[in-house]
């Protein structure tokens, strides 16, 4: 029987083996992929590429590795920052991959006060930070909202996102991956849920869809679960005409929601793209857990059972938490 149970170990060994790289991140920190728990060698899982430089150049290089040309007018969604000291992506960054794409960045106003509560607040914010000097911004919900409808939904059945959403062909999601005090962590699921909701559909999002106004507060894994709906809204509306970028850096326990956020206490990972927001997610989680610098933001997700969300995404067809892993270089 030790012996039978010796053969099996060294078999899944060398099976976990056989597809295993040495991923080495931004930060210089090595890591073997195979210790990345929802990463396999199955052809029919979605493909997640990685590349380790976060620079204009590899960003555009991340765009490009998916050999995907988003069609007709895009929408760059994007966090513009609640602050100059929020760690939004930085125009310098990014300005080569909009200016790529042709796109305009799209963003909703906020549902629980600062300084993007009104188109107009919302708009000089993005100008203090730089992001008009980058590309024209559409604040989609300026005039209101539309509703999409969520097939399979599990928690909520429709979504609520700003009025000018029906008018792009295409979206590049370009996401800040860093902690959440409300979500556990920001990805890009809460990109696309939370972040194109309008200020009543982010309302009805955080309360689980029990309202479209008032307190943002509900209960937590209602709100988490109707995340993955609301994402799983607007991918499925959106169909191929929408792709996923998240950049890991300046992983901050806060979000780019917080004005003031604590200072990252871990080194830069690199920047991921996907087509697939459920597997791009759970890519980068799994690269948090495997950091051995992660454990404030650790803590951060799993305080807030951040978890879940990913749980939820699987559970309401959103996509696949199993992903294959492609590293790429600069």
């Amino acid at each position: 029987m030790k012996r039978l149970l010796a053969c099996v170990l060294f078999l899944c060994q060398l099976c976990a083996s056989a597809f295993a790289e040495t991923l080495v991140t931004n930060g210089g920190v090595s890591l073997d992929t195979g210790v990345l728990e929802y990463c396999t060698d199955d052809e029919s899982a979605p493909a997640v590429y990685f590349i380790s430089g976060i620079s204009p150049e590899s960003l555009v290089t991340a765009y490009k590795a998916l050999g995907v040309t988003l069609p007709g007018r895009v929408g760059v969604k994007m966090s513009t920052g609640e602050s100059e000291r929020s760690n939004y992506l930085r125009p310098e960054l990014i300005a080569d991959l909009i200016h790529l794409v042709n796109g305009t960045i799209v963003e909703c106003n906020t549902a629980y006060g600062g300084s993007r509560a009104s188109t107009a607040m919302h708009r000089q914010q993005a100008r203090d930070n730089g992001l008009l000097d980058v590309a024209e911004l559409d604040i989609l919900d300026e005039e209101g909202s539309m509703e999409l409808p969520i097939p399979g939904g599990r928690r909520i059945t429709v979504d609520y996102v700003g009025s000018h959403f029906s008018d792009y062909d295409s979206f590049l999601v370009l996401t800040h991956f860093k902690g959440h005090a409300m979500a556990g962590f920001g990805g890009a699921i809460k990109n696309i849920s939370i972040g194109f909701g309008s200020a009543r559909g982010k309302v009805w999002i955080h309360s689980g869809g029990t309202r479209t106004s008032g307190s943002i507060w509900g209960e937590q894994d209602a709100f988490l679960e109707a995340m993955a709906d609301a994402a799983k809204g607007v991918d499925v509306y959106m169909g191929d005409n929408i792709i996923y970028i998240s950049v890991m850096n300046r992983l901050s326990v806060d979000c780019d929601c917080d004005g003031n956020p604590a200072e990252p206490d871990m080194h830069d990972i690199g920047i991921l793209v996907s087509a697939d927001p459920l597997a791009i997610d759970q890519a980068a989680i799994d690269l948090v857990y495997a950091m051995p610098d992660s454990g404030s933001l650790i803590r951060r997700i799993e305080r807030q059972n951040g978890l879940h969300t990913l749980e939820a995404g699987e559970a309401n067809g959103l996509g696949s938490r199993y992903y294959r892993l492609i590293i790429i270089g600069e």
